[in-house]
């Protein structure tokens, strides 16, 4: 490993190395992109790709995030969002699971869905974006619906897991199985202009809280559908989330729902109990 070290210092520009010499040292060593974008990280450097995320993210974060496994079920609406920010954020191992297909009324706002996908599995179209975009990230599709009898093995090894389902009933599934599992979810869902968010830690049970209303159905995403925004910036303050309890940075959403109305451009919170907000 010494030679790979020694390689990637003597191709970097300053601390940065550039994605050409990224691809010449996995030839020259016969490695992966991805042991070669860990060596890069654990060397000091950064991929040049990242050079943006510096003044957020240090490069001892930058390889946190790389050796980090986050699970995102569902790959719809806000899933294709979620899996594509993380995977420019830097994540190293992200576990796209969904059993569904891509249909006509997903091109609206799925950003992994073309007409040219229509009738693949989105967690293939999600490993494929995924290794367009930054193919040193590790994307494992498992095209399968997530269930209790299922859960453990499913989410074994993430580090934080993001709901991006469409139903209730799985959500609560999802939000027990984490709890057990001392995993942190980031729960998101949107309908028409509206959306909501929170973050889930081992020992709370905030889905329940949210949801302690909720009988039957599957929720106002069936009444009102999704235009392509909402789904864009729901996802995006879920990825906010798992960023900071990969890293261990900042005030998570815990204890507390964040309700977004895009068509008044208002954003409530409401208070569902006292709690550390320091991520874990």
């Amino acid at each position: 490993m010494s030679d790979i070290h020694t390689f990637l210092k003597e191709h970097a520009s300053g601390d940065l190395v550039a994605w050409s010499a990224q691809q010449e040292a996995a030839e020259r060593f016969n490695l992966t992109l991805a042991q070669i974008e860990a060596a890069i990280l654990e060397s000091g450097l950064l991929p040049a790709r990242y050079q943006r995320n510096r003044q957020t993210v240090s490069t001892a974060g930058q390889l946190q995030l790389f050796r980090s496994r986050v699970a995102v079920i569902g790959c719809g609406g806000l899933g294709g969002y979620v899996i594509e920010e993380l995977a420019r954020l830097g994540v190293g191992q992200i576990v796209a699971i969904d059993p569904d297909r891509f249909e006509e009324h997903n091109l609206n706002r799925q950003l992994l869905s073309s007409p040219a996908a229509l009738g693949e599995a989105k967690v293939t179209a999600a490993a494929r974006r995924v290794g367009e975009i930054n193919p040193a990230v590790q994307l494992t599709p498992v095209e399968k619906a997530f269930a209790a009898d299922n859960g453990r093995e499913l989410l074994a090894g993430a580090r934080v897991v993001v709901d991006a389902l469409d139903s209730i009933a799985v959500r609560l599934e999802l939000a027990d199985t984490c709890s057990a599992m001392g995993i942190p979810l980031v729960h998101g869902a949107i309908g028409g202009w509206y959306g909501h968010l929170a973050t889930q830690l081992p020992g709370d049970d905030t889905l329940r809280q949210i949801y302690r209303s909720w009988s039957s159905g599957k929720g106002i995403e069936q009444q009102y559908g999704n235009p392509s925004f909402t789904p864009a910036v729901v996802a995006s303050l879920q990825v906010a989330e798992v960023c900071k309890l990969l890293l261990g940075q900042g005030e998570l959403l815990t204890g507390r729902q964040l309700t977004i109305d895009l068509l008044t451009m208002e954003i409530h919170e409401i208070q569902l109990r006292k709690a550390d907000r320091s991520p874990a």
